[in-house]
């Protein structure tokens, strides 16, 4: 699938980056249209954020959590069954390899990443520097001035004049 993203483009300066996140994210989810491992994704607080995945069988050696550029990537290499003794009369529960990628908005970073049972807990937190966080400036007024050099100028001259 894609889409153009020029009128996006001709109505904005510096937005560059959204239409690219926008089309790495139909590409993302076009590789992982098989929906394995299912996923949660939620906020538990107002800068922190949880995700967490179904792999029901893995073990921690088995499972590999990276982030490059802003992309988290989490995969799972399941090694080989040489057991050979087992029969399946039916096989419901997966045991194949998956990637699944998540785009990370800006200053997000994980945190930590826990497995209990059967679900991968990956912990991130919103860090926004000082820098970029909002500022409350006050506005002084010149009128404020004037006004008490005027009134300093009139009691002069009734002293002068007394």
């Amino acid at each position: 699938m894609t889409i153009d993203f020029s009128p996006l483009y001709r109505s904005t300066v510096g937005f560059d980056h959204f239409a690219n996140l926008l089309d790495s994210a139909l590409r993302t989810e076009s590789t992982n249209a098989s929906g394995y491992p299912p996923y949660n994704i939620e906020a538990t607080g107002e800068n922190n954020y949880a995700i967490s995945l179904a792999v029901a069988g893995f073990a921690e050696n088995e499972l590999e959590i990276e982030v490059e550029k802003g992309i988290l990537s989490v995969r799972g290499n399941k090694a080989s069954d040489n057991k050979t003794d087992r029969h399946y009369l039916y096989q419901g529960i997966a045991a194949r390899n998956f990637e699944r990628k998540f785009n990370l908005a800006d200053f997000v970073e994980v945190e930590g990443a826990e497995l209990n049972n059967g679900l991968l807990n990956i912990a991130l937190v919103k860090r926004i520097p000082e820098a970029m966080k909002p500022k409350r400036i006050e506005i002084s007024s010149s009128d404020d001035k004037v006004i008490e050099h005027e009134v300093r100028g009139r009691q002069a001259a009734k002293e002068q004049a007394a």
